[in-house]
């Protein structure tokens, strides 16, 4: 019987791992930012980064915390189980791509109309740009290289596997 090259868990806790930094990095570079400039195109950017840095680390700190407790589950291991979380995984991702598109196209239309009579607005668009961009790479790497499950043959599976 074949079971999945990464455990499902495991990979999961990984991501929220690596948002987590980047959650953590865009958090103090936009509370830096406001703190340390009185410019207004970079306390919008500073705003906009701090924010999205917050947002994104308690979601990836509930990600982890998530990824450890279904782990703990006694069917969290078997091929079915894993197949289903995979899919729903990928799932969430695309739809965190196709969302992460409307972010970065947002934060532009924001920087070039509004943002041209207000340099805070300006550095708020770019802010969301910037963050959504990041969030596209992310979410479509990591659906990516979400390949199906290797599963058993057949409902109960095979033994006899080469």
């Amino acid at each position: 019987m074949h079971r999945t090259e990464v455990d499902i868990w495991q990979a999961r806790a990984r991501l929220g791992q690596q948002l987590l930094r980047w959650g953590g990095l865009s958090l103090a570079i936009g509370l830096a930012l406001i703190a340390l400039s009185d410019h207004r195109f970079l306390g919008g950017l500073g705003t906009q980064t701090a924010l999205w840095g917050l947002i994104d680390a308690v979601i990836a700190w509930l990600g982890i915390r998530s990824a450890r407790h279904k782990s703990a589950s006694p069917n969290a291991h078997l091929p079915a189980h894993q197949q289903q979380a995979r899919q729903a995984l990928r799932r969430t991702l695309w739809i965190n791509t196709a969302l992460d598109v409307v972010y970065v196209i947002s934060g532009l239309v924001l920087a070039s109309s509004i943002g041209r009579r207000d340099s805070y607005w300006r550095g708020s668009g770019l802010g969301i740009a910037i963050q959504g961009g990041f969030l596209l790479i992310f979410d479509a790497l990591h659906a990516l290289s979400l390949r199906p499950a290797m599963l058993p043959d057949g409902p109960l599976g095979n033994d006899n596997d080469q």
